[in-house]
């Protein structure tokens, strides 16, 4: 598509995504959801806090109410908040303003169905039709004209959400969160408040200008110093827009995304609660998850990278536990997309029942060392269908065995491929890399 990506209409703020594309987006969303239908339509909108932000939200709030919708604004809230109240609210669809992990200059717009989930790519074809000036939307008019609703209580039921998903006290516990200056800073702290947990946050004072700023769940090092200083149990990073979650033990190691889905699969699988005893990874997932999986009895279909790939995978087989590396976790049975303080609240559901600390759950997982290779190429189609390539990838796996794994993936922004191998030791790794390396050097830019 030409302006929405996998993961909604990004740029920088007023140069690749600017006010007019937002109210056309609006536009369009408040006539198809509604005057086409000749119905009101009733849609939710939230934001992260980057500046432009309530800009792009002024946009979408013009537009929606021209064509004819309600627009109710939940103001700052994790996007996955969103997804939670179109289904809650039963709103015909939702809209998110946020970047997710990107600097504050950079914004997006994210469009969800009524069943929380990503957009339909059919609709979302037709707004960029309508963007481009190939489809013409009515203007309303007279008492059609649509509202706007100061929704907050949205927002308080989304907070309720969370707490009411947690059948455990955490009294007594030292909690850490890092809310990255973003969406988690008015939701993570009154969660965990709740629960009876002794919480400290750090970067939780949003200015526009400072989300993900050496901070969050992409600067994780701050954390790491922070829960080990102040003695604390745990701790868990958030990125701007809530929807990842990385972890804090208590020694100050980084507990990412594959052992989460270590923590909480072993967890599920040990009380019977993991339906069909799988995990669904991605393929960039650490081999010593596999490993870990496979003396659990655990079994697992790993996706090729993207959060979407793995919601797919989950909703088509009926799985209920997946994520990726970067701590975008989802939990299939309560939530429709990944949510960091769902899985902030997940990882110490199973520290609580265990009895144990996080760094002893995570302990059975033997990370194999990764060397990564970014190999510019020419033609990244040319070089990854070459029949020398696609040999040297074989060769390099049967040189591995079955003690690591080589792995070749074109870039899905650039002209690179990426040539990954994993095994007990860092020389075996790059001997691995170098066979698929001599493959690729006559495609090389």
């Amino acid at each position: 598509m030409k302006y929405f990506g996998t993961d909604g209409f990004r740029g920088q703020a007023n140069e690749g995504l600017n006010v007019e594309h937002a109210f056309k987006i609006g536009r369009f969303v408040g006539w198809y959801y509604g005057g086409r239908r000749q119905q009101k339509a009733r849609i939710v909108l939230g934001k992260d806090t980057r500046r432009s932000s309530y800009m792009f939200e002024a946009a979408l709030v013009a537009g929606l109410v021209a064509s004819g919708a309600d627009a109710y604004m939940l103001h700052v809230i994790p996007t996955p908040g969103v997804s939670y109240e179109v289904v809650d609210g039963a709103f015909d669809c939702g809209i998110m303003i946020t970047a997710s992990h990107n600097p504050y200059y950079d914004n997006g717009i994210k469009l969800v169905n009524r069943e929380g989930y990503k957009m339909d790519e059919e609709v979302l074809e037709r707004i960029e039709d309508y963007i481009d000036g190939k489809i013409d939307v009515p203007l309303a008019t007279g008492d059609e004209i649509g509202q706007t609703v100061d929704y907050m209580q949205g927002r308080n039921r989304y907070i309720a959400h969370l707490i009411a998903s947690a059948n455990f006290s955490l009294q007594g516990v030292r909690v850490g969160l890092d809310c990255a200056n973003g969406a988690a800073s008015s939701v993570a702290k009154p969660v965990f408040d709740a629960l009876g947990a002794d919480v400290h946050v750090i970067n939780n004072a949003p200015s526009g200008f400072n989300i993900n700023v050496h901070c969050g769940s992409t600067h994780i090092e701050n954390l790491q110093t922070y829960v080990v200083r102040n003695k604390l149990d745990v701790g868990f990073a958030f990125d701007g827009d809530a929807d990842r979650c990385l972890a804090v033990d208590e020694n100050g190691h980084v507990v990412d995304g594959d052992l989460i889905l270590y923590v909480c699969g072993r967890y599920l699988h040990k009380y019977g609660r993991l339906v069909k005893d799988t995990v669904v990874p991605t393929v960039m997932s650490n081999f010593g998850l596999y490993k870990a999986f496979d003396e659990l009895g655990i079994k697992y279909k790993a996706t090729d990278v993207g959060d979407k790939y793995v919601h797919a995978c989950m909703r088509e087989h009926g799985y209920i536990l997946g994520g990726e590396q970067s701590g975008h976790i989802i939990f299939g049975e309560i939530e429709q997309t990944g949510d960091g303080i769902m899985t902030a609240l997940r990882v110490m559901e199973a520290v609580r029942a265990e009895r144990e600390s996080l760094s002893v759950l995570t302990r059975p997982v033997k990370r194999y060392p990764q060397r990564l290779d970014n190999v510019p190429v020419r033609d990244k189609n040319e070089a990854m269908a070459a029949p020398e390539v696609l040999a040297a990838e074989k060769e390099a796996q049967q040189f591995l065995g079955n003690n690591g794994r080589c792995f070749v993936r074109a870039s899905g922004t650039e002209n690179l491929v990426r040539v990954l191998s994993e095994a007990p030791g860092a020389e075996l790794c790059k001997q691995a890399n170098d066979i698929v390396l001599a493959a690729l050097e006559p495609y090389m830019s």
